[in-house]
C-alpha cells in the first residue's frame, strides 16, 4: 500500500499542520541536478576509502539534503553512510553527524523494504554514537536527529523487536535525560516530536507509558521547552495521526494504554496545555475514523474520557481565576486558553460544558480578540509610560493561527452556548455585552489618539476590532434565538433586546459589511422592544447625553477634544437615531425632548 504523501516524513506534516512556516518552494534551478547529486555521493565514497573527512565531504552532504524532496537513498549507500559512521579512524567534524543522521532518516521512511541486518547495524552504531558523542558535545542537532532516527527505526515492522527495544529506551533516556538541549531551539522541536510519534506507533510497547509522559510532561520540566501554540498543534496532529493508525490496525492494547496514561486521571508530570490537546487530537481521530462493530465500545469509551479530559482542564483553569474574564495576564494561562480553543475547533463536536463554555468566553475575550489590554499598552505607550507597546506584536497576532480560526472558535462558542443552562448563559452573555461597552470606550481613546499619527497601527487594531464585531454579532444572534421566546418573561426579553442594541451600538463604528446575520439580530430584538414602552425608554436613555458627547471626562486632561471628530462615538449615535424611529410611538415626550432633541441638534446632516 502507498504511503500518504503528507506523512512520509512526519515532522515535516507537523510543521504544516501547525502553521509554523516552512519554505516549500525552493527555486527548482537552485536544487542539485542529477550530477551533482551522484558527484556528492562520490565524494561520501573517497571519503570512506580514504579513511578521511574533508570540507568538500560535509558539502557533498549539504548538496544530498538540499535534494532531500526527490533523494533515494538505497541500502547500499545507507550501508555507506553507517559505515563511515562506525569508522574508529575517521574524525568526523560534529556538525556532520546529524546530516549523516538525516540522510539515514530520508533512506528508513523512504524505502518499502529497507534492509533488517542493515537497520540492525545502524541501531548499534548509532546507540554508540549517542552515548559518547552527544555527551561530549551537546548539540542541539544531533539530539533532535538522533530523536528523529531512532523513532523511525523502531516504528518499522520489520526490524527485529530487540532492535527496536534498544531504539526505545534509548530515545526515553535522552529525552529524558538530554531535554535541554531543544529548550532554546523551538525550530527542531517538530523533529523530535516526529520521533515521538513513530515510537508511539512501534511494535513494542514496553516504552509506551515513558514516551507519552515525555510527550505531555516535558514541557513543565525545569529548563525545558516553554512550550507554544504551534507545538500544541503539532501534540494535537501528532496523536491524530497515532490515534488513527491505532484505530486502522485495531490496535486495542495501545488504544487502552493512551487512555490509560493520558486520559485517565490527571498526573502532576503532564502540562495541561499538551494534555487538552492530545485530547483534541483524540477526538479528531474518532471524528475520522469508521470504527468497526469489534472496536466501537473501545472507542465510545475514549470519547469520553477525551472530552472529560478537556472539560476538567477548563474547570481547573475556572476553578482558579479570580477574574477569568480579564485572566490573560501570565504565559501559561494565555497559552492554556488558546490551546483549549483551537482544540475545540479543530477537534470536531465536543459535548456542551459550562466549564468549557467559560474558558472559550474568556479566550476570545483575553487572547484572540486581546483587544482590552491592545488599548492600555497603546495608552502607556502615547502617555509616555514605560511597558508600551510594539507595534509588531499586534501583527504578529494578526497572522496567528488563534486569530485566523476566530471564526471557527466563535462558532463552537456559540455551539456550547446553546447546550448549557440559563446560569452559565447569563454569565457569558454578560461577559459579551460589557466587552463590547469596554470596547467602545477604548478604541474612542486610541483612535481619537492615534489618527494622524499612527495610522497603520490604528488600522491594525481595528481589524481585530472588525473580527470581534463578527464574533459579538454571531452571538448575539444565538441569543436571541434563545432568549426571545415564550419561555421567558416579556420583562426579560426586553431586557436582553436593550442589552443587544446598546452593544450594537458600541460596535457600529465597525460594521464594514452587510452581514445577514446582523440584519436577522436587528429585526428580531427592534420588534421585540418597539411595543414595550419600557423597554423603549431604557434603550433611548442608554444612549450618551449631550453633555457627555460634547464635553466627555475622560478625555479631559489628555487630548484637546472635539467632538464632532469622534468617528466611533458619531458611528454609535446614528445607530441610535436610526433606530429610535422603529419605537417613537411608545416613547414619551418628556424622554425625547430631554434625551434626543439635544443629540438631534449636533447631528442636523441625519435629519436631513
Amino acid at each position: 500500500m502507498a504511503r500518504q504523501a503528507n506523512t512520509l516524513f512526519l515532522e515535516e506534516w507537523l510543521r504544516t499542520s501547525s502553521g509554523s512556516i516552512i519554505n516549500t518552494s525552493a527555486d527548482q534551478s537552485s536544487l542539485p541536478s542529477a550530477r551533482a547529486i551522484i558527484q556528492a555521493w562520490s565524494e561520501l565514497r573517497d571519503c570512506h576509502q580514504h579513511q578521511s573527512f574533508e570540507p568538500h565531504h560535509f558539502q557533498a552532504l549539504k548538496i544530498l539534503l538540499d535534494a532531500r524532496a526527490s533523494l533515494h537513498v538505497a541500502d547500499p549507500q545507507a550501508k555507506l553512510l553507517v559505515s563511515i559512521l562506525s569508522s574508529t579512524n575517521l574524525v568526523i567534524p560534529h556538525e556532520a553527524y546529524p546530516l549523516l543522521f538525516r540522510l539515514l532518516y530520508i533512506w528508513v521512511r523512504k524505502s518499502f523494504r529497507p534492509s533488517s541486518a542493515l537497520i540492525d547495524l545502524a541501531v548499534e552504531t548509532l546507540s554508540h554514537l549517542l552515548a559518547t558523542e552527544l555527551g561530549s558535545k551537546k548539540s542541539p542537532e544531533f539530539f533532535s536527529e538522533g530523536v528523529l532516527l531512532l523513532g523511525a527505526f523502531s516504528f518499522v515492522p520489520s526490524v527485529s523487536e530487540s532492535s527496536k527495544t534498544v531504539c526505545l529506551e534509548l530515545l526515553c533516556r535522552l529525552l529524558e535525560d538530554e531535554y535541554r538541549m531543544v529548550s532554546q531551539f523551538g525550530g527542531l522541536i517538530p523533529d523530535v516530536l516526529a520521533g515521538i510519534g513513530y515510537a508511539l506507533c512501534s511494535s513494542v510497547i514496553v516504552f509506551y507509558a515513558r514516551t507519552l509522559n515525555a510527550l505531555l510532561g516535558i514541557w513543565g520540566k525545569e529548563d525545558g521547552p516553554p512550550g507554544s501554540v504551534s507545538h500544541g498543534l503539532m501534540i494535537l496532529h501528532l496523536v491524530e495521526w497515532a490515534m488513527s493508525s491505532f484505530i486502522k490496525s485495531h490496535s486495542q492494547d495501545k488504544l487502552q494504554i493512551f487512555a490509560k496514561e493520558t486520559l485517565g486521571t490527571s498526573k502532576k508530570d503532564h502540562v495541561p496545555f499538551a494534555v487538552v490537546m492530545a485530547a483534541a487530537g483524540v477526538l479528531r481521530a474518532l471524528n475520522r475514523s469508521a470504527p468497526s462493530r469489534q472496536g466501537l465500545q473501545i472507542l465510545s469509551s475514549i470519547r469520553i474520557s477525551a472530552e472529560n479530559r478537556i472539560e476538567s482542564v477548563a474547570q481547573c483553569f475556572i476553578s482558579k481565576s479570580r477574574d477569568f474574564e480579564n485572566s490573560g495576564g501570565d504565559y501559561a494561562t494565555s497559552l492554556l486558553l488558546q490551546c483549549i480553543s483551537l482544540a475545540v475547533a479543530r477537534s470536531g463536536s465536543v459535548s456542551s460544558q459550562p466549564a468549557l463554555l467559560l474558558s472559550l468566553a474568556s479566550a476570545l475575550l483575553t487572547e484572540i480578540f486581546p483587544l482590552r489590554r491592545l488599548y492600555a499598552r497603546i495608552l502607556e505607550s502615547t502617555h509616555g509610560s514605560s511597558g508600551g507597546l510594539e507595534p509588531g506584536k499586534i501583527k504578529e497576532h494578526l497572522s496567528s493561527v488563534t486569530f485566523r480560526e476566530a471564526g471557527a472558535i466563535s462558532s463552537v462558542f456559540c455551539n456550547q452556548y446553546i447546550s448549557v443552562d440559563d446560569e452559565n448563559k447569563m454569565i457569558v452573555e454578560n461577559m459579551i455585552w460589557r466587552f463590547c461597552q469596554e470596547l467602545y470606550s477604548g478604541h474612542r481613546k486610541v483612535a481619537f489618539l492615534l489618527h494622524g499619527k499612527a495610522d497603520e497601527l490604528l488600522e491594525d487594531v481595528e481589524k481585530i476590532a472588525e473580527s470581534a464585531f463578527l464574533m459579538v454579532v454571531v452571538f448575539a444572534l444565538a441569543v436571541t434565538k434563545q432568549r426571545l421566546n415564550s419561555k421567558f418573561s416579556t420583562e426579560s426579553q426586553m431586557e436582553t433586546s436593550v442589552l443587544i442594541l446598546v452593544s450594537f451600538s458600541c460596535l457600529e463604528y465597525f460594521r464594514r459589511m452587510r452581514l445577514s446575520e446582523y440584519m436577522d439580530t436587528i429585526r428580531g430584538v427592534v420588534v421585540s422592544a418597539q411595543e414595550n414602552e419600557t423597554a423603549c425608554i431604557s434603550f433611548v436613555e442608554s444612549m450618551p447625553t449631550y453633555g457627555d458627547l460634547t464635553n466627555p471626562q475622560e478625555f479631559q486632561q489628555k487630548v484637546d477634544y472635539i467632538w464632532f471628530k469622534d468617528e466611533v462615538q458619531t458611528a454609535r449615535i446614528l445607530f441610535y437615531l436610526r433606530v429610535i424611529p422603529t419605537c417613537i410611538e411608545r416613547l414619551p415626550g418628556s424622554v425625547f425632548s430631554r434625551v434626543v432633541a439635544p443629540t438631534m441638534f449636533l447631528y442636523p446632516s441625519f435629519n436631513s
